[in-house]
């Protein structure tokens, strides 16, 4: 709003000191960051002592976790707070009308309700176990189509494809007359195509970091088209659905779930800042997206309000995310890492979060084929999602394929080094980049 109050006083011809200030996108994304941030910080206070004035606290079965029975009675639905916090540093200094900004936006509202409604019945239905999976699987899968629909057929969602300059001729290897491409990119002389609408993504580990989902199409011609959109379209769906699902997952210990996405938030507002830089993504040769600035400053917003949350979710933790906040963050990143093409860097980036579902998805897989085979189920770990082998100090029946840690982790020191992996798989994600 402060931006468009500010675009608005310009029109007008006012000339008010520092108004030029919000024409820099790094000046809006610092401002949106600290605004969160602080906002975070002082609103987080109270909106605690409202969770707990309502004894809106969480419910704990002893699992045999160490430290898990102190935690009982901490307020959760702090998500609350990640959540007004985005939306306040968002409001205030990003462009709005920025389909991008928009898709954002409805993203962490839309996720934001599925998470308070699932929490709402934790807490005061007194059902531990909350929505159905199905009901979750669905609201996700509804959000996925109403983004990658918007992505197919909105035309402010387009890619601008760098062509060469005829005029810049040199003579090729082969004796040939060409055109220097590098002299093109180095000296700053292009020509763009016109926009197109695309299904290409950044792929790592190859020299263009191209990929086309229209390769996956069987069909050509207008059938093709078709094919090519639907498949990306269904790609958009499985993204949101499990960067959401996989973030929820991670949520177990304190700090862990907030700590790892801010972390990744601010990769994913770093390749948004290039993406949308012309000069910065000619130089990196990867796709030139307009608008994705702005991403930039909306996941700046983002990893503003994860850090104020953090100084209450850090151990031992004065309030809980809950699933409004950890279904929330999650949908965010999904959507933020498709609209900038890097979807496919995921499972690198979200290591942390690919793995925590993995170790969910392979712990039942073996238990039910083993109860199968055997007539008792076995696990590969103690306990899922990852994080909680480490935590765990009961000894578990049945065999165990991956020892649990004797004695067991403090929570604060697996936090700590998921952290670390995570920062690990971050610097990793960035330094593809350069990789051809």
């Amino acid at each position: 709003m402060i931006y468009h109050l500010f675009q608005y006083f310009e029109k007008l011809g006012w000339d008010i000191p520092g108004m030029g200030l919000m024409h820099y996108l790094s000046f809006r994304a610092i401002l949106a960051s600290v605004t969160a941030m602080l906002f975070a910080l002082i609103a987080g206070k109270r909106i605690i002592r409202l969770l707990q004035r309502h004894q809106i606290g969480e419910t704990v079965r002893d699992l045999g976790l160490q430290g898990q029975i102190e935690k009982k009675g901490t307020p959760t639905m702090g998500g609350v707070i990640i959540i007004l916090s985005i939306l306040t540093g968002t409001l205030l200094f990003c462009d709005l009308t920025n389909i991008y900004v928009i898709l954002l936006l409805v993203s962490t509202l839309w996720c934001g309700a599925l998470g308070f409604a699932d929490d709402y019945i934790k807490v005061f239905r007194h059902n531990k176990e909350g929505m159905s999976e199905k009901g979750k699987l669905i609201a996700q899968v509804v959000l996925g189509f109403i983004v990658g629909l918007t992505v197919w057929m909105s035309p402010d969602i387009v890619v601008r494809e760098k062509v060469a300059d005829p005029s810049i001729e040199v003579i090729t290897e082969n004796g040939e007359l060409g055109v220097n491409t590098e002299t093109q990119v180095t000296s700053g002389r292009y020509v763009e195509e016109d926009v197109v609408k695309s299904t290409k993504t950044t792929l790592p580990f190859i020299k263009n970091h191209e990929f086309d989902y229209r390769w996956l199409s069987p069909f050509k011609g207008a059938w093709g088209w078709y094919a090519k959109w639907a498949i990306y379209v269904l790609m958009i769906v499985l993204v949101i659905t499990a960067c959401s699902n996989g973030t929820n997952l991670t949520d177990g210990l304190d700090g862990l779930a907030a700590g790892t996405s801010a972390i990744v938030g601010v990769v994913i507002g770093i390749l948004a800042w290039l993406s949308g830089n012309l000069i910065d993504s000619n130089y990196l040769n990867i796709m030139y997206i307009p608008g994705t600035c702005e991403i930039g400053i909306f996941m700046s917003a983002f990893v503003g309000a994860l850090i104020g949350f953090l100084w209450y979710n850090s151990y031992p933790a004065q309030v809980f995310m809950g699933d409004t906040g950890s279904l929330t963050i999650g949908g965010v990143i999904g959507v933020a890492a498709v609209l900038i093409r890097k979807e496919l860097l995921l499972p690198l980036l979200c290591g942390i979060f690919f793995v925590e579902s993995l170790s969910v998805l392979l712990q039942r897989s073996y238990f039910k084929f083993t109860r199968k085979k055997y007539g008792e189920g076995r696990r590969i770990w103690s306990m899922t999602p990852l994080h909680h082998h480490y935590q765990d100090k009961k000894q578990v029946p049945g065999q165990v394929l991956i020892a649990k840690p004797v004695p067991p982790h403090h929570e604060a020191k697996i936090t700590a080094r998921f952290w670390i992996v995570g920062i690990i798989l971050a610097v990793s994600t960035l330094a593809l980049l350069k990789i051809r």
